[in-house]
């Protein structure tokens, strides 16, 4: 079996060109994973989120814990089996929900504790449950247990926040079962303040992880702040790992965050924004609900392969929307996926040919130009 490793293929500036390798399947880089949080791309079947290029969905370790459990998944073969999806996992550590679920939750210094969403009942997550549980779901991809500091924080809540997140990685570490082809990566905290994000890259790199996240961003700091972030954080992180930003994001925040040194993203936004009737397109976002593309015989977009261009006419994506038709929500979901590997893939072929300055100042452009009238 293939050992996790990282190959970096070629650079262009600071933006990179790689290829992850793992217990099941290599991950082109810079890659986008939709969000399967239940163990499902919503209103996606996995061989429709396969045909856009995706090579890696993320699942998450709360939610799965709490249903259907991961001692059923395991017994079921693993998650790649219980939701048909051969190719590599990453799963959440369930760190996101420690901040996100705030009311239903009690943290110390050993875990968290949580009150169910979905009956009440409590459970318990630590850096070496959480472990456990990315094992039993067998995710190519663990991450370290920690607490996503919110925004805004003082200095001071977000150097406990993140001194926290560090020996929880530590323990995290400890825990982790070594197999091949599977690997560990360690989350950098420390809200928008470089020096915290220094001492938590650093904290990091001497426990050792096989890949190193990027977390506590996109929760509100806005794409200055974040950037700004990245720019003093990514070259604290060694050259011959992944790294990977957490929850981001928009189509402009890939970009702009590719030019900074990242490798990998995850967000729910193109999913989520496909079940309410937004589709994003190079020229910005289309709203399928509104009225004018009732008469409107054009595809959502020229040039695009997915379904919802290639099959259909906006009128008929505006009809679906607006008579609640299950299909609506399934093709634009389909289509907003679709435009994100797009994107990825462009940004792989203008990081190999040297033009990836021009590529971002070319998308940038298109967007700022975003004619509301031809969209």
């Amino acid at each position: 079996m293939t050992d996790f490793k990282f190959d970096l293929l070629a650079t262009d500036g600071q933006a990179r060109l790689g290829r992850v390798h793992t217990a099941h399947g290599v991950i082109d880089t810079p890659a986008f994973m939709p969000v399967g949080t239940a163990g499902t791309v919503k209103a996606m079947l996995p061989g429709s989120v396969a045909a856009t290029g995706a090579q890696i969905v993320l699942g998450n370790t709360y939610h799965l814990m709490l249903r259907p459990g991961a001692d059923r998944v395991e017994r079921l073969g693993g998650l790649h089996q219980f939701m048909n999806w051969p190719g590599p996992i990453l799963t959440d550590s369930g760190g996101f929900q420690v901040m996100s679920l705030a009311k239903l939750r009690k943290m110390d210094a050993d875990g968290v504790t949580f009150q169910s969403h979905h009956d009440g009942s409590k459970h318990r997550l630590t850096p070496e449950n959480s472990m456990e549980i990315q094992r039993q779901l067998d995710a190519d991809i663990t991450m370290a247990f920690d607490e996503c500091t919110p925004f805004p924080a003082t200095p001071q809540q977000a150097a406990e926040s993140m001194r926290l997140s560090m020996r929880w990685a530590a323990r995290s570490k400890a825990a982790f079962t070594p197999r091949p082809g599977y690997g560990l990566f360690g989350i950098v905290q420390g809200g928008i303040y470089p020096d915290l994000r220094a001492e938590s890259a650093k904290a990091l790199l001497e426990i050792g992880f096989d890949g190193y996240a990027i977390g506590g961003l996109a929760v509100g700091e806005g794409q200055e702040a974040m950037f700004a972030t990245l720019d003093v954080t990514t070259p604290l992180l060694p050259e011959d790992k992944p790294r990977y930003l957490m929850g981001v994001g928009r189509p402009s925040d890939i970009i702009g965050a590719v030019m900074r040194g990242v490798d990998m993203f995850d967000c729910v936004m193109p999913t989520r924004s496909g079940r309410t009737a937004q589709a994003f397109t190079k020229r910005g976002t289309v709203n399928l609900r509104n009225a004018r593309h009732q008469d409107d015989p054009r595809p959502l977009e020229e040039g695009c392969a997915c379904p919802a261009c290639r099959d259909h006419s906006r009128a008929y994506l505006h009809h679906l929307i607006r008579s609640e038709e299950i299909l609506g929500p399934m093709l634009l979901t389909w289509h907003n996926i679709q435009a994100y590997q797009d994107l990825t893939r462009s940004l792989r072929a203008a990081i190999a040919e040297g033009r990836v300055e021009a590529f971002a100042a070319r998308a940038a452009e298109l967007e700022a130009q975003g004619d509301i009238a031809a969209l």
